[in-house]
């Protein structure tokens, strides 16, 4: 019996064009780097290149066996490509974090939740008209204490878009959101919101319902809401569907989520009635994560795995918990009228753009 399995000559040579391919992609990312290109999109192609890169040493990892030639070789080669996934992190414009942002593949609040919340017990129904399926709330533990976790959830396949209504909530979903909230605060439980939201549904329906007012409802009583609360934007936070179960004393982002009140196509349809110079509007809304905490929006951001949240939901899920945990033990010292006062605060000194001295007056 040999010692080493031995690779067939097409393996082998999938070897080296897997090393061949590699070095093409550096290159390419090295070359529109140096050109400082502002639509990278050499760095996008780069990107997709790595995907299948990462596909294949997979496949060739499932067959080396014990040939410690082979499994070194695809061991430097994935080592590469998660060096040229972490270069290129720090390189994306801001319409490639929102292209991140929306991955099919990125995990969505219940996937966080089955990770870092267990004994997890939804709640349904907002007591008025029915059970939204856009919007999940439930009563949940999380290292030793006992919260409330909501979250707008989408869909992976068709059958499942169409019963979340692609993640985007109708007016019962936020009062379902609200109610689930005023119980938690009934017994003293912190609140933790996980985004991932286009916005709120624009339906007919909707608006009938009273769309605009549920989420106004909800912005006045999240902003005295007594027990702690943060919220964090996993994916797109998009408008006052996002706004509307976010109102909370720390707002924490994911490295590749954005927040903004418009999405860039809108944008870019209003100002320059154009939508294909969205990644011209993603840059001046000024949507990633840097950019607000630059602007006092966000509080911190979360670092992701290497090529985005996808790549690793458990490294995620665990990036997220220690975050959350470290907020939450800061939030729950405080007392509840230094709590109010401290999220008045917080919202109160956004969008300050211009700062005002008193002038002492004149004897």
């Amino acid at each position: 019996m040999p010692d080493e399995t031995q690779l067939t000559p097409a393996q082998s040579g999938m070897l080296s064009a897997l090393d061949f391919w590699l070095y093409a992609a550096e290159a390419l990312y090295t070359a529109a780097t140096k050109r400082n290109d502002p639509n990278m999109e050499a760095a996008s192609k780069a990107q997709e290149e790595l995907l299948k890169i990462e596909d294949q040493i997979q496949q060739l990892q499932g067959v080396a066996g014990s040939n410690q030639a082979a499994v070194k070789q695809l061991q430097g080669l994935h080592e590469r490509v998660e060096s040229l996934r972490r270069q290129m992190s720090g390189q994306l414009t801001p319409w490639e974090r929102t292209e991140l942002a929306r991955h099919p593949n990125r995990p969505y609040p219940l996937d966080y939740i089955e990770r870092i919340f267990p004994d997890f017990s939804e709640i349904h129904g907002d007591r008025a008209f029915g059970d939204d399926a856009a919007m999940v709330c439930g009563m949940a533990r999380f290292r030793g204490r006992e919260v409330l976790v909501l979250g707008t959830q989408k869909g992976r396949d068709t059958k499942q878009r169409v019963h979340r209504n692609f993640g985007q909530p109708n007016p019962e979903g936020y009062r379902k959101a609200l109610r689930a909230m005023k119980f938690a605060e009934k017994w003293g439980r912190p609140v933790i919101s996980l985004i991932d939201v286009v916005g709120a549904y624009p339906g007919l329906g909707a608006e009938e319902r009273g769309q605009a007012e549920a989420i106004a409802h909800n912005l006045r009583e999240m902003a005295r809401l007594r027990v702690p609360f943060i919220a964090v934007i996993t994916g797109e936070g998009g408008s006052g569907g996002a706004l509307a179960i976010a109102v909370a004393d720390r707002v924490l982002m994911l490295e590749n989520s954005t927040y903004s009140v418009i999405s860039p196509e809108g944008c870019a349809s209003i100002m320059w009635r154009d939508s294909s110079k969205k990644d011209v509007a993603a840059a001046a809304l000024r949507i990633t994560a840097k950019d607000n905490l630059e602007l006092g929006i966000c509080d911190e951001v979360i670092a992701e795995p290497a090529g985005g949240a996808q790549h690793d939901y458990d490294a995620a899920a665990n990036a997220l918990a220690d975050v959350l945990d470290k907020h939450l033990s800061e939030l729950e010292k405080l007392p509840t009228a230094e709590l109010l006062n401290a999220r008045y605060s917080k919202f109160r000194k956004m969008a300050q753009y211009f700062q005002t001295e008193e002038k002492q007056a004149q004897l």
